[in-house]
């Protein structure tokens, strides 16, 4: 009977096992070494571009922020140039009836009055003058109220006075300006500067007996 020594032979076979198995194991070790470099490699890209999208937007939010507080800044210089433009309209709306004011005041002005002041502040217009009688004041004060111009007026006081050794009538009305509402399709009235209304006494209709 023959005997075969086998344990040389096992021997030989476990170290190469375990030289195939550490070689393996450094190869792994190798290769998820290198992954997960790559993968690192990867992230942090990832994370540098993300970086620098955000500083991106960071920026571009800084400009559009001011670009916001310029618009809103011309927005405001835009409303108060609008709203000096509307004062300046209603200014030059007010000169124009203030011009109409007096022409239709000397129309419905009767023979036997005499307007010795038209005093003007805003929409509010004061009128004192002379008449021949108080059926005179009555007549000017419905002949004014008549007028699509002139607001009604309000007789603030009438009294006796002698003027040229002449018996008379002394009055004041109070009375408003109706302010117009333009219409689109015609041109404005250009106030004439010369006939402007003041707060000076203005002669309307010279006194006549009758």
């Amino acid at each position: 009977m023959i005997r075969i020594n086998l344990l040389p032979h096992r021997a030989a076979t476990r170290k190469r096992q375990q030289r195939q198995f550490f070689g393996l194991l450094g190869v792994g070790a190798f290769v998820g070494l290198v992954g997960w470099g790559l993968v690192h490699l990867f992230i942090g890209e990832q994370i540098n571009h993300q970086v620098s999208r955000n500083d991106f937007l960071k920026k571009e939010n800084a400009r559009l922020d001011k670009e916001i507080e310029e618009i809103k800044k011309l927005k405001e210089e835009i409303a108060a140039l609008l709203a000096r433009k509307q004062v300046i309209e209603t200014l030059q709306g007010d000169r124009a009836q203030s011009v109409q004011m007096l022409d239709e005041l000397v129309k419905q002005t009767p023979d036997g009055v005499y307007l010795r002041s038209v005093k003007q502040v805003g929409l509010g217009v004061q009128v004192t003058g002379y008449a021949q009688s108080h059926a005179r004041v009555s007549t000017l004060m419905r002949n004014i109220q008549s007028s699509p111009y002139i607001g009604i007026p309000v007789l603030v006081e009438i009294k006796a006075a002698t003027v040229n050794n002449r018996r008379l009538s002394e009055f004041a009305l109070l009375f408003s300006v109706k302010r117009a509402v333009p219409d689109p399709t015609t041109e404005p009235v250009k106030p004439n500067p010369k006939r402007a209304a003041t707060s000076e006494t203005v002669p309307v209709r010279p006194f006549k007996q009758g």
